[in-house]
């Protein structure tokens, strides 16, 4: 049976990767504290002990605010970490699928960004998060880069099972409207990730992935907000209002062409996919 080893395997991507997987294929999930992708000895005795045929690195450093006051921590995790997985992978012929973020751009542009477009990242996690890309890129030659974005699902902590507790505790909610990106269900990336393994594709490189459409923060929260029917009163604000430590792209669509006729997947709407989710997060 083919092992599979997902690593960051407490967290959102993985445990939907989780809720799904095969019984046909043996899937290994790793914490930080049951495997250390910053400590390459770690990676390597890991690796001679179990023959692994894909790794899927789902680990990240993703406070984005955080990573302004903590780089290290940032960069060990999202660039060594990645670079530490691409040389064990490269030595034991393993396949990475390696997950990445629209936070590489500077969201300068008004359409979909492609993976032809040159990544500027803003601020230190998408700094931490590019360098791993280009560790991978430079390494290895059987890898899947996916970048993603605004990701979610009825599993740990992400923007939807916030704003479904603060619809709990508050009767106002205020949310940024000049930011745009595509909010992405975290069980349909899964989804395409097993269709990768289960093809056996040889597409190697860089694609995006996305649930389609786009919106800003205070439309994803508003369509939370009818989903869920709240009386919650939600007001849009400028990000100027609210300060954060990190600056953050204002556009970030990324355009999953390319990634849809190479798999041949099509993506499902972000409202659509939104509102069959919200009810499993009661």
């Amino acid at each position: 049976m083919m092992n599979i080893l997902v690593t960051g395997g407490d967290g959102q991507l993985a445990r939907c990767i989780k809720d799904i997987a095969s019984n046909e294929l043996n899937f290994i999930y790793t914490d930080y504290l049951a495997l250390d992708i910053t400590c390459l000895s770690s990676l390597e005795s890991f690796f001679k002990a179990h023959p692994i045929a894909y790794c899927i690195n789902c680990a990240a450093y993703t406070a984005v605010d955080e990573a302004e006051s903590h780089p290290e921590a940032a960069f060990n995790i999202n660039e060594t970490g990645a670079k530490n997985l691409a040389l064990v992978c490269k030595k034991h012929d393993t396949i990475l699928i390696h997950i990445s973020t629209d936070f590489v751009f500077d969201g300068t542009k008004s359409t979909p960004y492609t993976e032809l477009d040159s990544p500027n990242p803003l601020g230190v996690y998408g700094v931490s998060k590019l360098q791993g890309e280009k560790h991978i890129q430079s390494i290895l030659s059987k890898y899947f880069i996916i970048r993603t974005s605004w990701l979610y699902s009825e599993h740990g902590k992400n923007f939807v099972k916030t704003m479904l507790r603060l619809f709990q505790e508050r009767d106002l909610v205020k949310v940024v409207d000049d930011q745009i990106g595509s909010p992405t269900y975290a069980g349909d990336l899964a989804l395409f990730i097993h269709r990768i393994i289960a093809l056996k594709s040889t597409h190697y490189g860089l694609y995006h992935f996305s649930n389609l459409g786009a919106t800003t923060w205070y439309g994803f929260a508003k369509a939370i907000q009818e989903v869920s029917k709240s009386t919650t009163e939600v007001v849009a604000i400028s990000t100027s209002e609210f300060p954060t430590k990190a600056l953050r792209p204002s556009y970030s669509v990324l355009d999953t062409t390319n990634t849809q006729e190479v798999f041949g997947i099509e993506n499902e709407n972000w409202e659509k996919r939104l509102s069959k989710v919200v009810s499993r997060c009661h």
